[in-house]
């Protein structure tokens, strides 16, 4: 199926490796323009080469911490003085340190809902004047939004603050013909999965692959889902091919989600 992103221009925050990765290496196979961005600058040029490499697209990285307005700017504002336009974005951020409600601190809630919510604030608003009817909004959630998740009391908490944002959105931009959705990965295999499940190993005495056999009996595909599948599933939602689609989350989980 041709999802009609030749030629477009689709920006990706955190895309150095994990989900951004495949988001942004599903878009460029299909034919877009992809700007990456990730905190480190060796890591995203690397992100980018390999991008380049693979697919044959047009492909520029930037250091950019989302947590910051700055960068944020920085990035976006870089990527439209390159390629012109946006046609599509990708929001994306590392998710919040694990931990018992009773045990966080102001600090760590402030710096949750800059790199959470505000990122994906900034993020939004800075590219928005940059996009024409056809444009397309996506953000990465969690599966937490839906079935909270066991110590991950600052995940759950601004990511939902995102969901309602996007739902929002969805509204108040129908009128200029941009389309903002969520996708929520269940567990994808990445590094932030990982460590989830090392934390879990820890918690409860045993090996890391006894933590993953557990959590993979709560999947029905019985296995994790690749940052390709995921990657193609977000792609979908960012081209005109979903253009009908606005203010919904798609779930990728293998079906583990039990919610309705």
């Amino acid at each position: 199926m041709d999802l009609g992103l030749k030629g477009k221009v689709a920006l990706v925050s955190g895309a150095s490796k994990g989900l951004g990765l495949g988001v942004a290496r599903a878009l460029a196979q299909d034919g877009a323009r992809v700007s990456i961005c990730s905190r480190d600058q060796a890591s995203v040029d690397a992100a980018a080469q390999t991008l380049r490499t693979e697919t044959g697209a047009d492909v520029i990285g930037f250091a950019a911490d989302v947590a910051k307005a700055a960068d944020v700017q920085a990035w976006i504002e870089g990527s439209v003085e390159q390629f012109g336009k946006i046609d599509a974005l990708l929001v994306n951020a590392g998710g919040p340190p694990g931990g018992l409600f009773k045990d966080l601190t102001d600090a760590q809630w402030q710096a949750a809902f800059d790199l959470t919510v505000m990122s994906a604030v900034r993020m939004i608003r800075t590219a928005i004047p940059h996009m024409n009817a056809g444009g397309a909004i996506l953000t990465i959630t969690s599966s937490s939004v839906q079935e909270p998740i066991e110590r991950l009391v600052l995940s759950t908490s601004m990511r939902m603050a995102v969901v309602g944002i996007v739902k929002t959105l969805a509204d108040e931009l129908a009128a200029t013909g941009i389309r903002v959705n969520n996708i929520i990965p269940g567990r994808i295999d990445t590094d932030r999965v990982a460590q989830l499940d090392q934390a879990a190993a820890t918690r409860a005495g045993i090996t890391f692959e006894e933590a993953r056999a557990r959590s993979l009996t709560k999947i029905p595909f019985g296995r994790l889902g690749t940052t390709d599948e995921f990657g193609d599933a977000a792609a979908f939602l960012l081209s005109p091919a979903a253009a009908y689609i606005s203010g919904a989350s798609l779930r990728v989980d293998g079906g583990m989600m039990r919610s309705v």
